[in-house]
């Protein structure tokens, strides 16, 4: 998720008009089907009951972010309106994951402390690339971003079959499982803000600000 939106944002092909009729291609229908899978996904959450299903939807949501950005680079088809729509939807998706699988409570193994370091870190770095690159700054993803979706993507799967009565989900060993994904999504995030925070430093002294 995160390769695709952050290369979205590195992306220096200029963009069509942001709301003009060749927006609605390929890559930026795929990136609205996402969206609507993610609310479909929050409300399965939210009526409980579906937990398998639920991860299945979230993995097909996580698992196609490449394909929007794979076919507007195949296809040429990079447009405004697809930068800006990717990496919002990936925050979504996964921003509302945790916070949904937080309301389900302790049995959920997501606390309030973890939500804040990942929206938290979200908001933050996404308006440091923000600022980065309206100053002609290339801050696309680092191998670190990459990562850290990836384990977060992870935590997200364990925690809602963790939710699951059924075998093996409710056995211990998958919770232990769950509560590791949980730590080493914590860890890589905040790992990661750091690094890009560094990153964003050494490029500024190497080319300040005019």
């Amino acid at each position: 998720m995160n390769s695709a939106s952050d290369n979205h944002s590195g992306n220096k092909t200029e963009g069509t008009e942001l709301l003009g009729p060749e927006v609605w291609n390929l890559p930026n229908l795929i990136t609205i089907s996402r969206l609507l899978l993610a609310l479909v996904l929050f409300v399965m959450i939210y009526l409980e009951g579906w937990w398998k299903t639920s991860a299945i939807l979230f993995i097909i949501a996580a698992a196609t972010d490449f394909l929007d950005g794979y076919f507007a680079r195949k296809y040429n088809q990079v447009t405004t309106l697809g930068r800006i729509l990717d990496p919002f939807v990936d925050k979504i998706i996964i921003c509302g994951a945790f916070i949904f699988l937080l309301e389900r409570g302790p049995a959920s193994g997501i606390n309030a402390w973890f939500v804040l370091i990942i929206i938290g870190r979200e908001m933050f770095i996404t308006s440091l690339r923000g600022f980065l690159e309206q100053h002609g700054r290339d801050f696309s993803a680092s191998w670190s971003g990459k990562i850290k979706m990836g384990v977060q993507c992870i935590a997200v799967i364990f925690s809602l079959l963790s939710l699951s009565p059924e075998s093996p989900f409710n056995t211990s060993s998958f919770i232990l499982l769950r509560d590791i994904s949980i730590w080493s999504a914590g860890i890589i995030t905040i790992y990661s803000g750091v690094d890009y925070v560094l990153r964003a430093a050494r490029m500024l002294r190497q080319s300040p600000l005019r």
